[in-house]
């Protein structure tokens, strides 16, 4: 019986397998990176961590050295395109710079440095979120063009 955490950290990202990462060359030209500092997946604490957003993912590592090699094992892997929302949210946890990203089965929360990269993080994974939705199929894409 898998425990209440391993599922939690299975649902957000916090066990990454091979798969979760294979094909994204996440040591080079990332769409951004830099340091957030993220709520534990299952105990709440915060820690900094490096983030690397590229190719509709959302990875961390302990530091960027960490994330510099093809060899790099991330700490964690979110698809954003598995995201509904990414928005502010110091009224929420009552901290300043802080953001969320939400699935349809949980939220997480990440603080950044300051104002702009808040807004930078969240217009990046934004603009990711739509790029690699997966909540639009190729059949409910309407095309009027092709109606008989």
């Amino acid at each position: 019986m898998e425990s209440m955490e391993s599922l939690w950290r299975t649902a957000t990202g916090a066990n990454p397998s091979p798969e979760d990462y294979y094909g994204v060359d996440f040591w080079s030209n990332p769409e951004r990176s830099g340091w957030l500092t993220k709520q534990g997946d299952y105990i709440k604490t915060w820690r900094r961590r490096w983030f690397v957003l590229k190719k509709g993912k959302l990875f961390w590592f302990k530091d960027p050295s960490a994330a510099s090699t093809r060899s790099s094992v991330p700490r964690g892997v979110i698809p954003v395109g598995n995201c509904l929302t990414v928005k502010g949210a110091e009224d929420i946890i009552n901290k300043p710079f802080a953001f969320e990203i939400s699935t349809d089965r949980f939220t997480m929360y990440f603080i950044a440095d300051n104002d702009k990269d808040k807004e930078d993080w969240i217009n990046s994974i934004g603009r990711a979120i739509v790029q690699h939705s997966r909540s639009v199929t190729e059949s409910e894409v309407v095309d009027y063009d092709s109606k008989p």
